[in-house]
């Protein structure tokens, strides 16, 4: 299966190409250009350096969220597009299931893998995964033991004491954790920060898995994962509560 994989959720975005469940190229966006700036010329420049056309894809791959809301809504409209022309199925990943997936090839089976990406506000976007027995890790997904959320990131690792035993080191990966390295490590000494570098790749592999099962969607039925409401729509709602 070849699958063209796009990450927009943060200025560390990427876009790879996975051929049989191997990365065969993976480039990170410039930081310095939105990502309305770079795609889908970004995306066709790839396909093109590797000699692929979009007909030759089998799958897409978008990264749903959470993360920025422009650029989920146009990494994810991109995808849809060229995925229409060809007639192409799509499947959307969680980006904290794509950060569990990265840390899940560095840590030993039955470890906790806290997945945290910075949603500012003083908060993080949070999933918690255990790390399962399958070999090679990074073929495998880790099991999610508690659903995404947002809020504080101290009371998140309060939260999380329950999933928890004296014999198990806990593993940090995302933008959140590396914002927060020093509660974490003040709350968790043991703890170990993993650096999940570009997700797109990652993305991609898990999108093929996930097609095989049959969990392709058609690309106007994607959506973005939120988690928290968009700021706008909250200030379209306390300008309508102001006016009453």
């Amino acid at each position: 299966m070849r699958v063209l994989a796009l990450d927009t959720t943060s200025r560390r975005g990427s876009i790879a190409l996975i051929e049989r469940d191997h990365i065969v190229a993976e480039r990170q966006a410039d930081p310095l250009r939105l990502p309305a700036e770079w795609l889908p010329g970004g995306l066709l420049s790839l396909l093109e350096q590797q000699g692929v056309k979009l007909s030759d894809l089998d799958l897409f791959a978008v990264a749903a969220g959470p993360g920025s809301f422009t650029g989920l809504r146009v990494g994810i409209a991109t995808i849809q597009g060229l995925a229409l022309v060809v007639a192409r199925p799509v499947v959307a990943v969680s980006t904290l299931d794509a950060l569990a997936h990265v840390a899940h090839g560095h840590v030993p089976a039955g470890a906790l893998v806290g997945v945290w990406t910075d949603a500012s506000r003083g908060e993080v976007y949070s999933a918690l995964y255990r790390a399962g027995p399958g070999q090679p890790a990074e073929s495998a997904e880790p099991v999610q033991l508690e659903a995404p959320a947002v809020g504080d990131p101290a009371q998140t690792l309060e939260r999380w004491e329950r999933f928890e035993t004296d014999q198990q080191i806990m593993w940090f990966a995302g933008s959140g954790a590396a914002r927060y390295a020093e509660l974490i490590r003040s709350r968790r000494p043991e703890a170990t920060l993993v650096d999940p570098g570009l997700l797109a790749g990652s993305i991609g592999r898990i999108a093929a898995r996930r097609a095989s099962c049959d969990q392709a969607t058609d690309p106007s039925a994607v959506r973005p994962l939120y988690i928290r409401r968009p700021d706008a729509e909250r200030d379209r709602e306390r300008r309508r509560e102001a006016k009453r």
